[in-house]
């Protein structure tokens, strides 16, 4: 077990871990009355445009998802908001509050481990997994952000996130398998570009309401919780409302015209480096660009997964093209 907490810790966030168990642990006293929920699965809800889509799409298929939140701040509420309005009428909002005895980690590079782990308690709540069947746990991402290929040789290790990736997924999957936890976790847009997401969407309606509403960027807390419209999360999220309808992005962005010539703007790393990849793709096509991106055996159908990051990359190609990055 150890072993397979190293590696999946190692995939996540690619640092070094050593892992040992002890004896010694002390197990809290059990419940005079356990109580179980009848909802018939778990949905992570992040108040992200993905995780809005997918907790939509799972209520409109018939489903009753428990909504798990893992609290950020300036989340909170935009996250009660949308299991609210979604119809999702249980909703755990929880927070790790850990702090280092030592040197603080602000990175938080593994910190989807402990939102993953939320949603696996709940999981383990369910009426379903007490009577012995599998209770599943969606993690809704787009497949371009899952795999986030490196845009340029220098983007590696934690200036990629791998929260979603299907190899880090399926190793943790592994580490349930071996806790004897039967909770499958399960990601239906590991096929599916972000822009697709919106498009296909069981509920256009709601969307249309509420997709602006959500948070896509990395930068948001520092930017007093505005989308700072030129990290790569936010590129992803305004390409696929230009592939949905532009028109639908009502998000104040604090760098809007990526096109600008500054950096503060097309000069702007992330969008350079956006634009690198576009350029490279085109020059030495994508197979090349992709490099052993794709290579792990746990990635799956590789032709699918490389139709969609061409796909990915079609939307981002069409959003600098709109704004006029050169």
């Amino acid at each position: 077990m150890a072993d397979e907490f190293r590696q999946a810790l190692a995939f996540l966030t690619t640092d070094r871990w050593k892992l040992r168990f002890h004896d010694g642990g002390v197990l809290p006293a059990p419940p005079k009355k356990i109580s179980v929920l009848k909802e018939d699965c778990v949905v992570l809800l992040s108040g992200g445009l993905d995780s809005l889509v997918g907790a939509i799409d799972l209520t409109r298929d018939g489903l009753e998802p428990v909504a798990v939140s893992q609290n950020v701040r300036g989340d909170g509420l935009k996250q009660r908001d949308f299991a609210q309005e979604i119809g999702l009428t249980k909703h755990l909002q929880l927070n790790h509050v850990a702090t280092s005895p030592t040197v603080q980690e602000t990175s938080q590079r593994a910190r989807s481990l402990i939102f993953l782990t939320f949603g696996v308690v709940v999981a383990t709540s369910l009426e379903k997994y007490a009577k012995g069947n599998t209770a599943p746990l969606y993690v809704c991402e787009n497949g371009f952000i899952a795999i986030n290929p490196p845009l340029t040789g220098s983007r590696l290790g934690s200036l990629s996130t791998r929260t979603a990736h299907p190899v880090f997924l399926t190793r943790f999957q592994k580490i349930l398998d071996a806790a004897s936890l039967n909770v499958k976790i399960e990601n239906p847009y590991a096929q599916k570009t972000k822009g697709e997401m919106l498009i296909e969407c069981k509920d256009q309606i709601f969307l249309q309401t509420e997709a602006a509403h959500s948070t896509s960027c990395g930068r948001f807390q520092r930017f007093n919780y505005r989308h700072c419209g030129r990290c790569v999360p936010c590129q992803v999220r305004r390409a696929a409302f230009v592939a949905w309808d532009a028109k639908r992005d009502t998000t104040d962005y604090v760098y809007e015209s990526l096109g600008k010539d500054d950096e503060d703007h097309a000069s702007f790393d992330d969008v350079r480096s956006v634009a690198i990849a576009l350029a490279s793709v085109k020059a030495d096509g994508l197979d090349r660009w992709l490099g052993h991106t794709l290579s792990p055996p746990d990635i799956g159908d590789r032709n699918v997964v490389r139709g969609m990051l061409d796909r990915g990359l079609n939307e981002l190609r069409e959003l600098h093209r709109l704004y006029g990055v050169k």
